[in-house]
């Protein structure tokens, strides 16, 4: 099995997924656990997963009750060094099993830390992972509206509490709607393009989700006519963004983005670092930024941008997860803050 990337590198190793092909956005994922839930997740839509963990699949695959949604998210896998021997007391299956029953193909004996190094150096670059001959070509998922492909299409209700929030579905995480109902909160779900203008809330919230927040113009304008209700609005990762254009703001693509579990954002107000889980390959200038908001929280590392917020208005985003899985919990108090403020 080959990887070709878009710059000319092809790079060989064996195959212990779908024998398949796939195309897409080749990317990668710094964190040392949490390849279920990374799999799972739908801001991955689109793109070939490089882990750098040298180790993957030694504990196999739970039940779907731990998934972030009902299917593996990405495009390809791409790891060092693969067991297919597992030993977890909730595992059911081999990862190699689980992804050639999704029909999703994969690779190892691969030296992903030199193939992340080359991605850190020129940035993301498109590839495609091919079982045998030159493949179709290369694909650029971010041309796409990829959000329209995750959203889910009805409505759905979780929960029976007195808080009733709102959660526009833009490829949202599962333990986003569990940290929601563990709080006590009703959840109304409704697709990416749905027009909410005559829902009854208390809060709206904004999810994470793929590609590029520019293609989410429905999104965009209906949180435009939503912030005229002053309701008090929480953004998450691809939900930051797009706060941040209904507000007037711009975003830009990142050189590589920020798929970890270990990224230290300063809370601007406090000067506190916190550790969080990340994925995301756009971000908000925060130069952009127009009058009346502010920035909440920056990457140490970069100095990009990880959260705004309305100096007036109940209205914040971040752009990491709070919600963790996988990853720290350091920053799940962010929900109990958004939950306090529908009670006021």
């Amino acid at each position: 099995m080959r990887l070709f990337l878009k710059d000319g590198t092809v790079i060989e190793g064996e195959s212990f997924g779908a024998a398949s092909n796939a195309a897409g956005e080749v990317v990668f994922n710094t964190g040392m656990v949490g390849y279920v839930e990374s799999l799972t997740d739908p801001s991955y839509a689109g793109q070939i997963l490089v882990l750098t963990y040298p180790l993957v699949g030694n504990y196999g695959v739970p039940s779907k009750e731990t998934f972030e949604s009902q299917k593996i998210q990405i495009a390809g896998l791409v790891v060092s060094e693969y067991s297919e021997n597992y030993s977890h007391a909730e595992a059911k299956q081999s990862l190699g099993l689980w992804l050639k029953r999704s029909g999703i193909p994969a690779m190892t004996g691969v030296d992903t830390r030199a193939l992340t190094k080359r991605l850190r150096e020129h940035g993301v670059l498109l590839g495609e992972l091919v079982q045998s001959g030159k493949g179709k070509g290369f694909v650029d998922p971010n041309k796409d509206n990829l959000v329209a492909k995750v959203s889910p299409r009805k409505k759905r209700i979780y929960g029976s509490g007195r808080t009733k929030i709102l959660a526009v579905d833009c490829g949202m995480k599962e333990n986003i709607v569990r940290s929601l109902l563990s709080r006590g909160a009703k959840v109304v779900r409704v697709p990416w393009d749905y027009d909410f203008s005559k829902e009854r809330y208390d809060g709206l919230l904004l999810s994470n989700g793929p590609g590029d927040p520019t293609m989410c113009a429905k999104t965009i304008e209906n949180i435009r006519r939503a912030m005229k209700k002053g309701k008090p609005i929480l953004g998450v990762c691809l939900g930051n963004q797009l706060l941040a254009l209904a507000a007037g703001a711009k975003t830009y693509k990142l050189k590589y983005g920020h798929r970890a579990q270990n990224q230290p954002c300063i809370d601007t107000r406090t000067k506190r670092c916190y550790i969080t889980s990340q994925n995301h390959g756009f971000a908000v200038d925060a130069d952009s930024l127009p009058t009346g908001w502010e920035e909440w929280f920056v990457n140490a590392n970069d100095g990009s941008n990880e959260g705004i917020r309305h100096k007036t208005k109940p209205w914040r985003s971040v752009q990491f997860h709070p919600e963790a899985t996988p990853g720290p919990t350091d920053t799940a108090w962010i929900f109990d803050e958004f939950i306090a403020s529908l009670k006021k």
